[in-house]
C-alpha cells in the first residue's frame, strides 16, 4: 500500500494492528542498500524477481452470487498476501511479517499477522454487484442521509438538512446529520447571528464515521444487508458508538490496505445506479470519527462545547438518558438558575440522523429547560398556538398522572406547549393520536413479513405514548429540582416515586373497552376452571372446591374459585358445630373476569393462550363486576353453542342460567349473616401492590372489630399462587394481634441450593441489613411462608423456596419463550418475598399508632426515602449474573412486562 501521504503519526512503531511502513527515496537508497537493510533486519531475499503468487484481493472468493460472507484469508502456515501485481516485486517471509518491496524499489512494507489472522470477511448486495470486505464481518457502509430526507431544503443554505429554530424567541436548534465542511458552515451561521455560547448535543447512539471526498468529509453508517434503511440500534453498553466508529475505521484502513486504498460504500440503495462507489482511504486520517469533528471546533471557538447525548429513536429515554442530560445542567453555569437574567442565554442545538424524530424530543427537553431559565414566563412572540384546532381528550394513563402531580395541569400544558413550539418537522402528540387512530381502524388482523399489524401499531402506540408521560415527568422533575441546583438526579427522583412506574404499568387499559360479544362471536372460548386448577390437594369430593386448606391452628383458610355449591358448602364447614365461626371473611382475589354457568367456573381466554389470563387492568372491583355482568348477559342473550375448554377435551355448550361472583355471595349472605365479601384484584404470580396489603389489612382489621374470632378465606383461580400470598399476611397480621409464636431453632439444611431455598439472596439480604432488626422479620415471615406451607406439600408450592427453582428451571430451559417467562416469574416471586418482609417490618413500626399511616403511604414516605426501592430498581439473582444485563431488574420493565407473550389487541386504547 502506498503510504507516503500519511502523516507520520498514523503509523506510529510497535503497533502489532497496524502495517509497519518505511518508505524508502530512490535517491538515498539502492535496491542493494534496501536489501542489505533488510538482511540486517533478519530477513532474507533475492536481488532478481523471484517467482511469487500474488491474489487479488478477493480471487480466493467463490459462489453463486447472494452469499453474504466468506472467509477472505486462509489459515494455512503460510498466507496468500493480497498485493497488487504492478506492485510486487519480491515478498520476503520472515519471523516478524511477510516484507513486499515494489518494482521501483522505492517503497518496502510489512503486512502484520493481525490483518492476516483477522478473518475479515467479504459479501455483495447482489450478483450484479462486486464482493468487498465487509465492516465487523458483517455490515455494508451506506451514506448517512439522502437529499430527499431534507425535507425543509437547508443543506445549502445552512449546512446541514432540515435546519430549523424553535418558534419563539429561544435559541433552540434541531438539524440533520452534516458533514464536516456543512457543520463548520452550521457553526459559521450561529456565530454570525451573535451566538456567542454554543452547546452541541449529537443525540445519535449509532456509530457514524466520516470518509474523505473531494474538499470534504462526508458521513457514513454501517448497515445490515437484510436492511440497508436502518442504522444500529439497541448497542450492549460495553459497546458504544464511539467505541465501534474506531474499530470501523480500523477496519476500513485495513481493507483498503488490502485492495490497492480503495474500499467500496453505497450512496443510492433505491435503485443502486453504479452501486457500490469506489473511495480511496490512503491513511487513518482520511476517515473521521464523531469526535473528531465535533470536538476540534472547541480549539478556535471558545463558547463551544459538544456533547453526546444518544437518545432512543422510538418510546421515552432511559432514567440515565435524563441523568446524563441532568449532569450537564449541573456543570453548564449558563443553564443553571443563577444564571444572570442580562446575558444571553446559551445556544442549543441537536443533531440526529435526519432532524426529526430524536432531534425533536431534544428540542422538547432543551424548551422545557428554557422555560425554567426565563422564570417560567414564556416570551409574547412564542404564542402562536392555533386555538382552533378542539383539545384531544386524555388518555386514562395521562389523567392519572396529571392527578397525582403537583400542579400536574399546569405541568402538562407546559409540555404541550413545548411540543407544540417544536412541532415544524413533527409533532409527538398527534403521533399518540394517529398511531392510536390506526391501530383502532385495523378490522381483521393480519401479518406483515411475520409481524402483527395491530402488534406494530399498538407497539407505537404504547411508544409515543410513553414518550409524551416521561416528558410530563421530567418537566414535574425540573419544577422540583432546578431551584435545588439538582440534589437528585433524575433516576433517584424516579425511584422514590415508585408509584409512576405503577402507572406506566398500566397505559394499555384496553381490556376495559373489550366487547363481552368476543366469547360468543367465538373470538375468545371459555375455560373452566377444572382445566386450569387441577385439584391436587383433593379437596372436590367433600368441599366441591379444588386446593381447600387451612393453615394449622389459625382460622385462615385457601381454596380455588368456588362455585355457588361450593361457596355454601365450605361457609357450613366454617359456621358448624366444630368451628362455630360466625363472622367469615372472603376476598375474592381474581384480577380476571370469573363467570359461573351450568354449575361450573369459567373464564374467557384467548384461544391462542388458554393458559394466560386475561388481567383487567383496574383496582376498582366495582368495573370488574359491571364487566362480568355484561359477560353474563351476553351469553345468556345470546343462546349460542359455545365452545368451552373442560377438564379434558373441548365441547360445545348452550348456557341456560349463569351467575356472576359477586351475585354467588349475596345468594349466601340470606343464609350466612356474618359474611363479608370483598374483592381485592391482584395480579397473579406478582407482589401485590402496596395497595392491596393496604386493602387486605383494611378488610382484616374490620372483620376482627366484629369478631376477633372470625375465619378468613381467600380464593383465586387455582387457590395456589395469590391465596397464599394473601394467607401469609393474614397469619402475620394475626400474629400483630394476638401475639407471635416462639421461633424454632434454625436447621442446618445440607441440601443443594440450601441457601437460597431460605431465601438468603444478596439482594434480600442488602434488604434486611437496611431494615430496623431486619433479620427478625424475615425470619418471621419464613416462619408464616413454613406454616402457610405445611398443608399444600403435594402442589409442591412453597413462595420461597419456588424463587430458586423458577430460576434453575430457567435456565435449563430450551425454548427461549419459555426461558423468559420463567426469569420473568422468578424475578416477581422474589420481589413479592422482599415485599412481606417489608410489610412485617410496617406491621411492627406502625404498630404503635394502630397503623393509621397505611403501608402504601409508609412505603412512599419511610421505605423510599431509605433507599428501598433503589433495591428493588437493581432487583436479580448477583450470585449468578450481572442482573444491570436484563431490564427485569428495572422496576420500569418488570412492572410493564405482565407476560412475555403479548396477548391480542381487543377494545378500544382509552
Amino acid at each position: 500500500m502506498q503510504t507516503g501521504n500519511c502523516p507520520p503519526e498514523s503509523h506510529p512503531s510497535g503497533k502489532s494492528n497496524r502495517a509497519f511502513s518505511t518508505r524508502f527515496s530512490q535517491d538515498l537508497f539502492s535496491a542493494d542498500r534496501v536489501l542489505k537493510c533488510l538482511w540486517s533486519m533478519g530477513t532474507t531475499a533475492s536481488a532478481a524477481p523471484q517467482p511469487v503468487y500474488v491474489a487479488s484481493p478477493l480471487e480466493s472468493v467463490h459462489g453463486n452470487g447472494m452469499a453474504d460472507s466468506r472467509q477472505s484469508f486462509s489459515m494455512s502456515p503460510f498466507p496468500t498476501v493480497s498485493i497488487h501485481n504492478s506492485k510486487a516485486k519480491s515478498i520476503i517471509t520472515n519471523k516478524v511479517a511477510p516484507v513486499v518491496i515494489t518494482y521501483n524499489c522505492r517503497q518496502e512494507f510489512q503486512i502484520h499477522d493481525d490483518i492476516l489472522k483477522a478473518n475479515y470477511k467479504v459479501g455483495r448486495i447482489s450478483d450484479s454487484m462486486p464482493e468487498h470486505y465487509l465492516v465487523k464481518g458483517e455490515y455494508f457502509m451506506v451514506q448517512d442521509v439522502y437529499s430527499k430526507a431534507d425535507v425543509l431544503n437547508t443543506t445549502s443554505s445552512y449546512g446541514a438538512p432540515n435546519f430549523r429554530q424553535v418558534k419563539g424567541s429561544y435559541p433552540l436548534y434541531g438539524m440533520g446529520q452534516p458533514s464536516l465542511n456543512g457543520f463548520k458552515q452550521v457553526l459559521q451561521k450561529l456565530q454570525a447571528q451573535g451566538q456567542e455560547e454554543i452547546i452541541f448535543f449529537c443525540v445519535r447512539e449509532e456509530p457514524v464515521v466520516f470518509l474523505h471526498k473531494d474538499d470534504d468529509f462526508l458521513p457514513y453508517t454501517p448497515r445490515r444487508k437484510e436492511n440497508l434503511h436502518e442504522n444500529l440500534h439497541g448497542l450492549e453498553k460495553e459497546e458504544t458508538g464511539e467505541h465501534l466508529e474506531l474499530t470501523i475505521r480500523s477496519e476500513l484502513h485495513d481493507f483498503a490496505k488490502l485492495n490497492e486504498n480503495i474500499f467500496y460504500v453505497y450512496n443510492n440503495i433505491e435503485f443502486f445506479k453504479d452501486e457500490p462507489q469506489k473511495i480511496s482511504i490512503t491513511c487513518e486520517e482520511d476517515i473521521h470519527v464523531t469526535e473528531e469533528v465535533y470536538k476540534r471546533p472547541m480549539f478556535t471557538m471558545q463558547g463551544y462545547r459538544y456533547y453526546r447525548l444518544p437518545l432512543p429513536m422510538e418510546g421515552a429515554p432511559l432514567e440515565e438518558d435524563f441523568d446524563a442530560f441532568v449532569n450537564i445542567l449541573r456543570e453548564s453555569p449558563s443553564l443553571s438558575l443563577d444564571h444572570s437574567a442580562s446575558r444571553q442565554l446559551p445556544t442549543l442545538l441537536f443533531s440526529c440522523q435526519v432532524g426529526v424524530g430524536r432531534t425533536n424530543l431534544a428540542m422538547i427537553l432543551g424548551t422545557l429547560v428554557m422555560n425554567r431559565l426565563s422564570g417560567g414566563s414564556q416570551p409574547p412572540s412564542q404564542v402562536e398556538e392555533a386555538a382552533t384546532s378542539e383539545p384531544r381528550p386524555l388518555f386514562h394513563v395521562i389523567q392519572c398522572l396529571i392527578n397525582r402531580l403537583p400542579n400536574g395541569q399546569q405541568i402538562m400544558e407546559e409540555v404541550d406547549h413545548a411540543i407544540t413550539l417544536c412541532s415544524e418537522m413533527h409533532n409527538i402528540k398527534e403521533a399518540i393520536y394517529e398511531n392510536k387512530s390506526k391501530l383502532e381502524g385495523i378490522g381483521e388482523d393480519y401479518q406483515i413479513q411475520g409481524s402483527s399489524t395491530k402488534d406494530y401499531f399498538l407497539n407505537r402506540t404504547m411508544q409515543s405514548l410513553e414518550r409524551y408521560f416521561y416528558l410530563i415527568v421530567f418537566n414535574a422533575y425540573l419544577h422540583e429540582q432546578y431551584p435545588l441546583a439538582f440534589v437528585s438526579n433524575f433516576s433517584q427522583w424516579m425511584s422514590s416515586r415508585a408509584w409512576l412506574y405503577r402507572l406506566l404499568a398500566r397505559m394499555n387499559v384496553s381490556e376495559l373497552s373489550a366487547s363481552a360479544e368476543l366469547v360468543t362471536r367465538g373470538a375468545r372460548v371459555l375455560v373452566a376452571d377444572e382445566y386450569l386448577a387441577p385439584d391436587v390437594l383433593s379437596t372436590v369430593k367433600e368441599m366441591k372446591v379444588a386446593n381447600f386448606r387451612r393453615v394449622p391452628k389459625m382460622p385462615v383458610y385457601g381454596v380455588a374459585q368456588p362455585t355457588s355449591e361450593a361457596t355454601g358448602a365450605v361457609l357450613a364447614h366454617l359456621t358448624d358445630e366444630k368451628r362455630k365461626h360466625s363472622h367469615v371473611l372472603w376476598v375474592n382475589l381474581h384480577e380476571e373476569l370469573v363467570f359461573e354457568g351450568n354449575g361450573k367456573i369459567f373464564t374467557p381466554r384467548e384461544p391462542s393462550c388458554l393458559d394466560q389470563p386475561i388481567p383487567i387492568p383496574t383496582s376498582d372491583p366495582q368495573v370488574l363486576e359491571k364487566l362480568e355482568t355484561s359477560l353474563k348477559e351476553e351469553i345468556l342473550r345470546a343462546q349460542k353453542w359455545l365452545e368451552v375448554t373442560l377438564e379434558q377435551e373441548k365441547q360445545m355448550k348452550m348456557f341456560k342460567s349463569g351467575l356472576t361472583v359477586q351475585e354467588i355471595f349475596n345468594q349466601q349472605k340470606s343464609s350466612h349473616q356474618g359474611l363479608m365479601y370483598k374483592h381485592i384484584p391482584m395480579p397473579e404470580c406478582c407482589a401485590p401492590k402496596a395497595e392491596d396489603f393496604d386493602k387486605l389489612l383494611e378488610a382484616m382489621k374490620g372483620a376482627l372489630a366484629e369478631d376477633s374470632l372470625s375465619a378468613f378465606v381467600f380464593s383465586c383461580s387455582n387457590g395456589r399462587s395469590r391465596s397464599t400470598t394473601a394467607m401469609v399476611v393474614a397469619v402475620l397480621t394475626l400474629w400483630h394481634f394476638k401475639g407471635f409464636p416462639e421461633c424454632a431453632d434454625e436447621e442446618i439444611v445440607s441440601v443443594p441450593d440450601a441457601k437460597y431455598t431460605k431465601g438468603e439472596f444478596e439482594v434480600v439480604m442488602q434488604l434486611v441489613r437496611l431494615l430496623p432488626d431486619g433479620y427478625r422479620m424475615k425470619k418471621e415471615v419464613d416462619m408464616a411462608l413454613d406454616t402457610v406451607s405445611e398443608t399444600m406439600t403435594p402442589m409442591h408450592y412453597h413462595l420461597r423456596e419456588i424463587i430458586i427453582c423458577t430460576y434453575r428451571q430457567a435456565k435449563h430451559e430450551k425454548s427461549e419463550k419459555e426461558c423468559q417467562q420463567l426469569m420473568l416469574k422468578s424475578w416477581r416471586y422474589l420481589e413479592r418475598y422482599m415485599y412481606l418482609i417489608l410489610f412485617n417490618t410496617y406491621l411492627h413500626l406502625e404498630k404503635k399508632d394502630s397503623w393509621q399511616r397505611c403501608f402504601s403511604v409508609w412505603m412512599e414516605q419511610v421505605a423510599a426515602r431509605a433507599g428501598v426501592y433503589d433495591i428493588f430498581n437493581q432487583l436479580g439473582f448477583s450470585e449468578f449474573e450481572d442482573p444491570r444485563d436484563t431490564p427485569l431488574a428495572r422496576l420500569r420493565y418488570r412492572w410493564q412486562q405482565q407476560n412475555i407473550q403479548s396477548l391480542p389487541f381487543r377494545g378500544e386504547f382509552i
